[in-house]
């Protein structure tokens, strides 16, 4: 009786230490006899009574059995997570989870389905073999994501199923006959995921839009628009709300302004411009005195707060330019009409004016509400013809505000901005929106007396709104803000450019400004020049919106902000509702809710940069489709293990050379140096090498273009191994 009362107490130690074992090593699997001698001895009655405790775990759900007779805690017994989906074109997958700092893994056998977007709970199962990241098993989808897709339909006698092009989606879609009548073979579709059921091949979805034919202009562009949820057209009720705008100047608009419309005023933009936001001023005051006014159309004085029209512009946060259309963010009626200022008529402008001496020196400076009259309309090109022949329309104030501005801009970079030139690709399209040619656009001293104008506006309004005497905290303010260069990004960036023999000696602080301009000076014209210039960009932080003031590293601006472009950025609406409050003598507002729609406005700015790019590389790749099998002269503009991106010198297209079509040698990749180089061969291919390419394909539909490199005769340094039916990439570690 004694030895059976003291097996049971044995027992339910047993029991214990085993059960503290699997929660305390979650991630571990054990077998029998890891167990038996972990929670007392591996003797044959040890293992006995194992089994048992096991056997009972098994049947109560807290343990689950894995191959090989091992067993570790179950999923449901772990400590539940939540996050958001990150799919990869493998079906596999990451999950953000709020307050980790590493994203988890899940293995597609693991993801229940999931898919991207969607918010999940999870379980912890295991680190990553040869790191430290964690794996994880989905347990539950806690809502799908209502994000479309963009795909072309693929219809048979009793099915439809979609072929998503985003590679986040790595099966086709269903889609039920019944409800997609008026879908055909071959259309460009916009769909929704309804559910994925278990054991579902794949998911059922709902159609939102039929977009048209697959690789029509119209539709393609659409489709892209689409691909990342960005509106293609206005709701009828946001046009009605538009055009209910009573767009008359009244006696008491008049008299609440100052009037600048006996003052020369003009605008410049690009030759195929419809809105005119922008205009400047000017007068003389007296010899060497001049007053520039930089008047900037009053949007908010006809789109009111909490509107109709408002919601929905704060909504999209900013215009979308495609390659052949803009996508705005406010109705017709208000960008080309109300708040354009147009030629020959008077509009309601938000004016920023400055008397300023030769030497720069703001004497005066006014904020308010004005009434203008813009005499003449320059493109770029009318004025850039003045400054260059000193004849023309106005040529006496064009050529005063061009002095003045080139003198801003010498004083800029004296003060530390830095000079990020790069040419911007444009498309010659035909009628059809087919792309005739490519050429690129060049700023020139009319581009630079404009923006000049517009940074001093931005930034003198940026510092009247926070930059307040006698406060401690200052009021609440929208603040365009750019940080310091990141060291280690820096310090790759040094290391990379030595291989062309320049040397880049700043570190931190200001001196990386004064080397990165010169620096751009040296590869001026040179083979090296884009790509230098490419991963200079990448080695500084990204510029966004916040109610925190941090300054503008990359423009050498303690405040700066947006206030020029209010048609077309949400932000440079708040500025100017901020600055009426001010200078009305209101008290400052809510800081919280003024930083949460900067976070929104920075997230749609990056989406519509997204389909900015997309657009273009649709373009090249529908451009190269007619040059399929020609070579061109190129450069390495990166380096992964699974091939080389080269970038066409002539037009700036750029393509992938994949490893596994270079069939010449076995290549080893080297991430540090960014190269890859032949075994046999020994030939060594890095950023900024010049090499030759013969265009292979062109995949509209991944708007992916494919190179094959046209390779010189070249000795092999050792004989080839035999039986090699394929080139290989292996990672130098």
């Amino acid at each position: 009786m004694t030895r059976t009362k003291k097996q049971t107490h044995n027992g339910d130690e047993r029991a214990a230490l085993i059960l503290e074992l699997f929660r305390q090593l979650p991630d571990n699997k054990f077998s029998l006899r890891h167990l038996a001698s972990a929670s007392g001895g591996a003797s044959k009655e040890g293992r006995r009574e194992t089994m048992q405790i096991v056997e009972q775990l098994l049947a109560t759900g807290v343990v689950e059995s894995c191959p090989r007779d091992k067993y570790r805690l179950s999923p449901a017994q772990r400590p539940r997570l939540e996050g958001t989906v990150e799919m990869l074109n493998t079906g596999s997958m990451f999950v953000h989870v709020e307050g980790m700092e590493q994203q988890v893994y899940i293995h597609s056998r693991n993801s229940l389905n999931a898919l991207d977007g969607d918010r999940v709970q999870l379980v912890l199962t295991r680190k990553a073999r040869g790191s430290n990241a964690p794996e994880g098993e989905i347990t539950a989808i806690v809502e799908r994501s209502r994000k479309r897709y963009v795909g072309t339909a693929e219809v048979n006698e009793h099915n439809v199923f979609v072929r998503i092009d985003s590679r986040k989606m790595p099966v086709d879609v269903y889609l039920h006959k019944r409800d997609c009548p008026n879908v055909k073979n071959g259309d460009k579709v916009v769909v929704r995921i309804a559910e994925w059921a278990p054991g579902s091949k794949s998911p059922v979805g709902e159609l939102v839009d039929i977009l048209g034919k697959a690789g029509e202009n119209d539709t393609e562009m659409h489709a892209i628009l689409a691909e990342y949820d960005l509106p293609y057209r206005f709701e009828p009720e946001v046009e009605a709300a538009a055009e209910a705008i009573d767009g008359r100047i009244t006696r008491k608009d008049y008299a609440e302004r100052r009037d600048f419309r006996q003052t020369v005023t003009f605008t410049v933009d690009p030759a195929d411009a419809k809105d005119f936001d922008d205009a400047l001023s000017v007068r003389k005051v007296r010899d060497g005195v001049w007053e520039v006014g930089v008047h900037i159309a009053d949007v908010t004085h006809y789109v009111r707060p909490g509107s109709v029209v408002d919601t929905e512009a704060e909504a999209r946060g900013t215009s979308v330019y495609l390659v052949d259309r803009t996508v705005p963010m406010l109705p017709e009626r208000l960008c080309n009409e109300l708040c354009s200022l147009r030629p020959h008529e008077e509009s309601l402008c938000f004016s920023a004016v400055f008397t300023l001496n030769e030497n720069l020196e703001i004497l005066d400076e006014w904020f308010g509400r004005t009434v203008i009259y813009s005499d003449r309309r320059f493109a770029y090109e009318e004025a850039q013809q003045v400054i260059e022949t000193g004849r023309g329309d106005y040529a006496e104030e064009i050529l005063t505000l061009n002095r003045l501005a080139q003198a801003m801009r010498r004083e800029r970079f004296r003060n530390g901005a830095i000079s990020f030139d790069r040419a911007e690709a444009k498309f010659r399209l035909d009628e059809k929106g087919r792309p005739l040619g490519v050429y690129f656009k060049e700023q020139k001293e009319a581009n630079q007396m404009i923006e000049e104008f517009m940074l001093l506006a931005n930034r003198r309004v940026a510092e009247f709104c926070g930059k307040v005497r006698g406060r401690k905290s200052g009021r609440t303010m929208v603040y365009r803000v750019h940080d310091e260069p990141n060291v280690d990004k820096l310090q790759s960036f040094r290391q990379f450019i030595l291989r062309f023999g320049h040397v880049f000696k700043a570190s931190e602080g200001r001196p990386v400004a004064k080397e990165m301009n010169k620096l751009f000076q040296k590869v001026k014209g040179r083979p090296e020049e884009n790509v230098v210039t490419t991963l200079a960009v990448r080695s500084m932080a990204k510029a966004y919106y916040t109610t925190d003031n941090i300054g503008h590293y990359g423009l050498a601006f303690p405040y700066y902000t947006h206030f020029t472009s209010p048609i077309r950025r949400y932000p440079d609406m708040m500025v100017h509702r901020l600055l009426a409050r001010y200078l009305e003598g209101g008290k400052t507002t809510d800081k919280a809710a003024f930083e949460a729609l900067c976070e929104h406005a920075s997230e749609r700015e990056v989406i519509a940069a997204e389909a900015e790019r997309a657009s273009i590389k649709y373009k090249m790749v529908e451009f190269m489709q007619a040059r399929l099998g020609e070579e061109f002269a190129g450069h390495i503009s990166g380096i992964t293990e699974w091939g080389i991106f080269v970038e066409i010198d002539e037009n700036h297209i750029e393509g992938l050379v994949a490893m596994r079509d270079m069939h010449d040698d076995f290549y080893d990749f080297d991430p540090a140096e960014y190269t890859v180089t032949g075994r046999s061969t020994g030939r060594r291919f890095t950023l900024g090498d010049a090499v030759r390419i013969r265009v292979k394909r062109a995949d509209l539909q991944k708007r992916q273009l494919d190179f094959d490199m046209v390779l010189p005769d070249a000795p092999r340094t050792d004989t080839p191994q035999r039986g090699r039916r394929s080139p290989q990439v292996k990672r130098r570690r």
